[in-house]
C-alpha cells in the first residue's frame, strides 16, 4: 500500500457545533481537538477531520473558491455502516441534521437513510445487504 493513513476532512462553518454533532453520531470523542482542526480516529489507518471553512480558505484562496460560498450545498457523502442505523438516523435528526431520504432498501443491496449535517454534507447510515 502506498499510503499508510487516509483522512477525509470536512469543511465546517462551526467547528464546536460540528464536533459535538460528530462525537454523538460516531459515539466517540475526537482524538484531536484544537483550534482549526478536529479529528476522529475511526480505524488504525482512517481519520475523519473537521476544519473550519475560514481556516482552509486561508490555504486555498485565491486559487480556489472559498468553501463558505458553497455552504449548504452537498460537497461529500460520509457512508457509515452500522447495525444501529435507525437509532443513529434519529439521533442525527434530533441533533439538528436535515432528513434527506428515509431509511429504505436501496438498489445496491444496502438499507440506507440519508441526512445532511449543518453544512450540507451528506451522511448515509447503512446496513450492508440487509432489509429492515
Amino acid at each position: 500500500m502506498i499510503y499508510s493513513l487516509f483522512e477525509i476532512i470536512l469543511y465546517v462553518s462551526n467547528q464546536e457545533k460540528s464536533k459535538s454533532f460528530y462525537s454523538a453520531i460516531l459515539k466517540q470523542e475526537p482524538s484531536l481537538h484544537v483550534p482549526g482542526m478536529t479529528e476522529f480516529t475511526l480505524s488504525d489507518n482512517f481519520k475523519l477531520g473537521l476544519m473550519p471553512e475560514i481556516g482552509i480558505a486561508k490555504i486555498i484562496s485565491p486559487v480556489m473558491p472559498q468553501p463558505i460560498s458553497a455552504n449548504g450545498i452537498p460537497r461529500c457523502e460520509l457512508y457509515l455502516v452500522s447495525e444501529q442505523i435507525e437509532e443513529l438516523f434519529e439521533l442525527a435528526i434530533e441533533l439538528g441534521a436535515k432528513k434527506v431520504s428515509a431509511i429504505q432498501p436501496r438498489d445496491w443491496g444496502d438499507t440506507v437513510g440519508y441526512v445532511a449535517d449543518f453544512d450540507g454534507n451528506i451522511i448515509a447510515f447503512a446496513k450492508k445487504g440487509q432489509v429492515i
